[in-house]
């Protein structure tokens, strides 16, 4: 089964729920998908932030509404930490104003409480490795309604940092934006995945995001897929 690493070593996941039907449901479809080890469970964020430190998971699933510590401050906390997990959030809402804070903060994406089980893990192993930004139930509507809230000081910001990208950084971040897979920038740009992977390593590095959810609404904050 995929792993992370190519070791052959499961996919470490923190579950943070305070509902103990939702960490039992997505114990079930991971440990039943085979390649997982669901590592612990919390039901507040701030039990989250300690599970993340001390059980060093791949992946933190969070909620966003909890009791002590919500999931948009469990996941700035979280992702401050050395060496942080991908953190990805459970929400019940496509256009929760919460995710949108929460994929600002840094989050990989988002998963939607009502998802098929077998997305459920497939979104799982893509947010473990970097590759997938958003809920396989999502599409760019998300971002759309993300950037128009907050349209015209971003876009003027957004511009300006996209400014010192060469042609290829602005294609690939283009791309990103656009939603597409390893797979689908190496067909688009003719080269390796490998290679791809390169890419948006640097293009990450170079204008200090976390991940590709980042570069996705920076993309449309700059008005990269306009046109």
């Amino acid at each position: 089964m995929t792993a992370i690493d190519g070791t052959g070593r499961p996919i470490r996941v923190l579950l943070v729920d305070d509902e103990e039907l939702v960490r039992f449901g997505l114990r079930t479809v991971l440990e039943a998908s085979g390649g997982f080890e669901v590592v612990g469970e919390a039901a507040d964020g701030a039990a989250g932030v300690r599970g993340a430190r001390e059980l060093r998971p791949d992946v933190v699933l969070t909620d966003i509404r909890m009791p002590v510590l919500d999931g948009l401050e469990a996941t700035r906390q979280i992702l401050a930490l050395p060496d942080p997990p991908q953190v990805a959030v459970l929400t019940t809402f496509h256009l929760d104003e919460y995710v949108f804070a929460a994929l600002a903060a840094g989050a990989a994406g988002f998963l939607l409480k009502d998802t098929p089980p077998r997305e459920i893990a497939a979104a799982v192993r893509a947010v473990a490795d970097g590759t997938a930004s958003l809920s396989p139930a999502v599409t760019a509507t998300l971002i759309d309604s993300y950037v128009e809230r907050r349209a015209a000081p971003r876009r003027m910001a957004a511009l300006a940092r996209v400014g010192a990208l060469s042609d290829r950084e602005r294609e690939v971040l283009v791309l990103l934006g656009g939603g597409g897979s390893n797979a689908d920038l190496a067909r688009a740009l003719f080269v390796s995945e490998a290679t791809v992977k390169t890419y948006v390593s640097r293009l990450l590095t170079k204008l200090d995001l976390a991940n590709r959810t980042q570069a996705a609404i920076l993309a449309h904050e700059a008005g990269l897929l306009e046109g």
